[in-house]
């Protein structure tokens, strides 16, 4: 009896936080959404009557100053690409950095933005392991590229940039200058790895990944490592 109580209270703690996390971010989107759908129309008061589509409307639409925030942004994005608007944000972004309080903002802002919205390939798309904060203890970390310039030319093997996100705020952490032998590669998602260091561990991926440590110190050793690891476990279920 006493085991059955232990049991059934593990069981509503489980599905307790599993309603927790499923609950609050689809609370939060539709707060957000609701947010913008309600604010997003106070775009058109900066309007003249004469330019304001409001004034040809009879009726309220809701959202429709999303879709004019959108295409404003899709309108600056044309002028930016066009060489006369490239030209004329360049000069723009010269003023904006002579400012000495906006200059730090806006510039980590844009920096922010181009990392997110980089189209590299290797920019957040692989998930590796690293031996972080000491030897024998492991730290989930994401490759946002290959070091190059004089830290490459100073490092006697390949260096890759990997950054190291904090718990439970992953937009926190650390760059490192990782040598790519000493990096375990993992077949986790970009998605899934950040469930798990959201959660601190507790959300785990769908499937279980299983890896090895290195012996040979090489990527692709990590990767056969992994391979046959998987098969072993096929093999022991059949």
């Amino acid at each position: 009896m006493r085991e059955f109580f232990k049991n059934l209270k593990i069981r509503i703690r489980n599905y307790f936080i599993a309603g927790v996390l499923t609950v609050v971010p689809l609370s939060i989107s539709f707060y957000v959404i609701f947010f913008i759908i309600k604010h997003a129309d106070r775009v058109f008061n900066i309007l003249p009557p004469r330019f304001n589509p409001k004034a040809y409307i009879p009726f309220p639409v809701p959202g429709l100053g999303i879709v004019m925030v959108v295409v404003i942004v899709f309108l600056t994005g044309v002028l930016v690409k066009n060489y006369v608007g490239g030209k004329i944000v360049t000069f723009g972004e010269i003023i904006v950095y002579k400012i000495p309080l906006v200059r730090p903002l806006y510039s980590a802002v844009k920096q922010l933005l181009t990392a997110i919205f980089s189209q590299s390939e290797e920019t957040f798309r692989r998930v590796v392991l690293i031996e972080y904060p000491r030897k024998g203890m492991y730290a989930m970390a994401f490759v946002t590229g290959t070091a190059g310039g004089e830290v490459q030319s100073k490092t006697e093997e390949r260096v890759i940039n990997v950054f190291l996100p904090t718990t439970p705020n992953p937009t926190s952490g650390f760059y490192l200058l990782v040598p790519e032998s000493q990096t375990i590669p993992l077949a986790i998602s970009v998605e899934d790895a950040f469930k798990l260091i959201i959660s601190g561990g507790v959300v785990a991926p769908p499937t279980g990944i299983m890896f090895s440590h290195p012996k040979k110190g090489t990527v692709s050793d990590s990767l056969n490592s992994m391979e046959l690891t998987k098969e072993a476990t096929k093999n022991g279920n059949e």
